[in-house]
């Protein structure tokens, strides 16, 4: 597990040369550099993207009054997607007022250090992380004629049980696409993976105007903050 410095499970905003190694960086983290001014780092513990999707997403609306009262509504409808792909509300409804709950407080107080202290609760983050993997299983369920040509399992009821629904599992780009699809929020994720010298960056859904940004490295996701336009 990698924990972040201080042992947070989400960091304060650091400076993107944060990120960098203490030799010469390379061209990717040059790029990085020139296209984000900060990250917020995001513990490693094979919760990372859920963890940094619901961060990224509050953060980026908690100012936004009308955004935040839609998001908190769509998650109170999401309970339906839940039960009509067979969950029984007992074992989901405890995580799902954790999230209405976290919204009302981030509705109350705007502040950034009200929604970070919030998200450093162990078990309110990972309440909420629950909550969004099993969002994420109902999706790919109640879709199950698109998503089960992705997976790599006996059957997509069986992915969703042991690799989707089970905390400290890693994610995979299915998964981000449904969990994108169900709260309908793009996301941008920027992956410094592979031998190429540039980044690569995937829009989701492509061709939309992303209201987040993640970083992508060996299997992990921190939060970046672009550099503002000139």
């Amino acid at each position: 597990m990698k924990m972040e410095a201080g042992g947070s499970l989400v960091s304060c905003r650091e400076d993107i040369s944060s990120l960098f190694p203490a030799q010469t960086p390379s061209a990717k983290h040059k790029d990085l550099c020139r296209q984000f001014s900060a990250v917020r780092k995001v513990c490693g513990d094979g919760n990372c993207f859920y963890r940094a999707f619901c961060f990224a997403h509050l953060e980026s609306v908690r100012l936004n009054a009308r955004a935040l009262q839609r998001f908190k509504d769509k998650i109170i409808q999401s309970g339906k997607m839940l039960a009509s792909a067979g969950f029984e509300e007992s074992s989901f409804k405890q995580h799902l007022n954790t999230v209405v709950n976290v919204v009302e407080q981030c509705q109350a107080d705007e502040q950034e250090h009200t929604l970070l202290r919030l998200l450093n609760e162990p078990m309110t983050s990972d309440s909420l992380v629950q909550y969004l993997r099993l969002l994420t299983s109902a999706h790919l369920q109640n879709h199950a004629d698109f998503f089960c040509n992705f997976v790599e399992a006996p059957n997509l009821q069986v992915y969703c049980h042991q690799e989707v629904e089970a905390m400290a599992m890693e994610c995979d780009h299915v998964d981000i696409l449904a969990l994108s699809q169900a709260l309908d929020i793009n996301i941008h994720i920027v992956s410094m993976e592979g031998d190429d010298q540039q980044l690569a960056h995937h829009i989701i859904p492509e061709g939309a105007q992303p209201s987040l940004h993640l970083l992508h490295r060996t299997s992990h996701y921190n939060i970046l903050y672009p550099r503002p336009q000139l």
